[in-house]
């Protein structure tokens, strides 16, 4: 099946919620002219659809395959990989001081959904060199910035993240990797990791792994962590790769999907230590990788997204030629499967998920942007509270999304869905792991509950609730009876959700395990209510737009509709949510380990 980007939806949550005028406003954000941004959206959707998505089929077919220590990828990815570089997409959103294009992350981020939807194995690669970027650009040396930002940049080398292994899974108290200092500046790294993406591959001449390591006389537990650079070739004082570092690949794990994807076991220091050098401070390692987690966990939420609008247009397109059964209203004739009432439901559920994902990922973009580029200081901190809150809802309830609706694609098709010649049973494994690496829901929920809510009493969630009551009222006020509809959902879901933090930080410290036991459907709950609030602020502007006469009527219309979809079957759920959490911890925890 052809991928054809959603550009129409990408572009109206750009400008219409995300407000790209007023990042372009921001300084060094200045090139992202709205004519700027749709070419570069345009182009990356041309790229995507052409280059990068035939090759998903033939990644899931032909895997990539390890044997004496090297990786071979899918036919076809080395060469889509120097494209992909050459054209300049590894540094959308980086600075152009290193040879980025220096976009804001608002724009990167629709360029990053396309990407993942053309093929999510593919898309992994730059994926986690980002993150390295990202950890670089904020502990980084001098030195290491000049050596390595620019060949991240241009895609010559990629980046990992080196933190699980296999004693130490979501538990990074418990690494126990090794890096000696040699007086010199550098470090003897040896250990095991595992579970690491694009850990080996022939895509790029360099591998540049950021690994989680001790120092002999370390603390224990997490505040004894550091954080390394250990290139697979050494790099030369004049910027050269010299000889191959002491890190080796010993095999590639056999997965449920992704499998184009290879994902290593590497070991450091079988033969005298890997030479590292340490990025930032001794035991504050953990600090700057989770830069380098932020961003892929929001990267992973829009991975999500992706993925579910790849399932999404699957379905679609069979659900319109698939001719079964007579329509209800009383025809003789056979019809398409989409005239069908539960075939429509399936789809709207599929469509409305993805559009209020899409757009909260955006809004979340723009305040990242405003956090790194406002010139006040305290409109910085402000929307750094907002992005760091909004990121676990991202990644969470967009990759659980991702499952439902890629699980929803499989079922439009029936049977033909189950085998694995469609590809649509692809989308379901493929989305399976996204709920579980850079963070499971769980650990996203947790760190929603306790970091994001608890520590400060819930001051960032009331005052995203008390934008989301200023909205209600907007939609309430405009009259349609649609948005009135729309809005009487948003308030009481918002009344759910403000009884929900409520409770959180009430009880967080007397009750902590039945809060935390209702802190994954807490966090589906935020995401439907900011999901439905991005949907509820959409419907108000299509409908304005309407008003004046602007715009894609059919496009506008079906936005209403999309929103009001979204209210009647996912706002009304957030009343159960809150119930199941207030009052349902206590079940949770109710029977003793020997009574399961």
């Amino acid at each position: 099946m052809r991928y054809v980007a959603p550009l129409k939806d990408m572009l109206f949550a750009l400008n219409e919620l995300a407000d790209l005028q007023a990042i372009q406003a921001l300084p060094g954000c200045d090139d992202a002219t709205p004519e700027t941004v749709e070419a570069v959206l345009e182009e990356n959707a041309r790229f995507c659809s052409e280059v990068i998505a035939p090759l998903n089929r033939a990644g899931d077919l032909h895997p990539s395959h390890w044997q004496d220590g090297k990786v071979t990828t899918t036919p076809g990815f080395s060469q889509a990989f120097r494209s992909f570089a050459e054209a300049g997409w590894q540094g959308v959103q980086h600075p152009a001081d290193f040879g980025g294009q220096g976009l804001p992350k608002l724009v990167a981020t629709p360029c990053m959904e396309m990407l993942n939807a053309a093929n999510l194995s593919f898309a992994l690669c730059p994926l986690l060199t980002d993150g390295a970027i990202e950890a670089l650009m904020t502990a980084g040396s001098a030195e290491q910035k000049e050596a390595f930002l620019p060949n991240f940049i241009s895609g010559k080398w990629t980046g990992t993240m080196n933190l699980t292994e296999p004693q130490a899974g979501s538990d990074l108290a418990m690494v126990r990797s090794r890096a000696v200092p040699q007086g010199d500046g550098t470090y003897r790294i040896s250990g095991t990791k595992i579970f690491i993406t694009y850990g080996e591959h022939d895509m790029a001449e360099n591998i540049v792994h950021l690994v989680l390591a001790r120092t002999p006389d370390a603390p224990e537990g997490v505040k004894g962590i550091s954080l390394f650079l250990v290139p697979k070739f050494l790099v030369n004082p004049d910027g050269s790769l010299g000889e191959r570092n002491d890190v080796q690949c010993v095999s590639i794990e056999h997965k449920l999907g992704i499998k184009a994807s290879p994902t290593a076991v590497l070991q450091f220091g079988d033969h005298g230590g890997a030479i590292g050098t340490l990025v930032g401070e001794e035991n504050r390692g953990l600090e700057t990788m989770f830069i380098m987690m932020n961003a892929a966990r929001f990267a992973v939420g829009v991975q999500g997204i992706g993925l579910a609008e790849r399932a999404y247009q699957q379905a679609l397109q069979y659900a319109k030629e698939r001719v079964q059964s007579k329509d209800l209203e009383g025809s003789d004739k056979a019809v398409s499967i989409i005239h069908q009432p539960d075939v429509r439901r399936m789809l709207m559920s599929m469509k409305a998920q993805i559009e209020a994902a899409r757009a909260l990922a955006c809004v979340g973009a723009a305040h990242f942007d405003i956090a790194h580029h406002h010139p006040d200081e305290a409109v910085r901190r402000t929307n750094q509270a907002v992005y760091e809150f909004m990121v676990p809802i991202i990644k969470g309830w967009a990759t659980e999304m991702a499952i439902d609706v890629a699980s929803t694609g499989v079922q439009i098709h029936g049977g033909m869905g189950f085998i694995e010649e469609t590809g649509a049973a692809q989308h379901y494994r493929d989305a399976r792991i996204l709920t579980i690496y850079e963070g499971t829901t769980a650990i996203q929920a947790n760190d929603l509950v306790g970091r994001k809510t608890a520590r400060d009493g819930g001051q960032v969630a009331r005052a995203i609730l008390a934008e989301i009551r200023r909205t209600q009222a907007a939609v309430a006020a405009d009259g349609n009876a649609d948005l009135v509809a729309i809005a009487a959902q948003l308030g009481a879901a918002a009344d759910a959700l403000d009884a929900v933090v409520d409770y959180v930080v009430r009880n967080v410290e007397a009750e902590v395990k039945q809060v935390f036991a209702g802190s994954v459907p807490y966090l589906k709950l935020a995401g439907i209510v900011l999901g439905g609030w991005q949907m509820a602020r959409a419907a108000l502007r299509a409908q304005e737009k309407l008003q004046a006469g602007e715009g894609d009527r059919s496009f506008l219309t079906a936005k209403v509709a999309t929103a009001r979809f979204f209210a009647d079957h996912y706002l009304s759920q957030a009343i159960a949510y809150r119930s199941a959490i207030v009052e349902g911890g206590a079940s949770v925890m109710a029977l003793e380990e020997a009574q399961f």
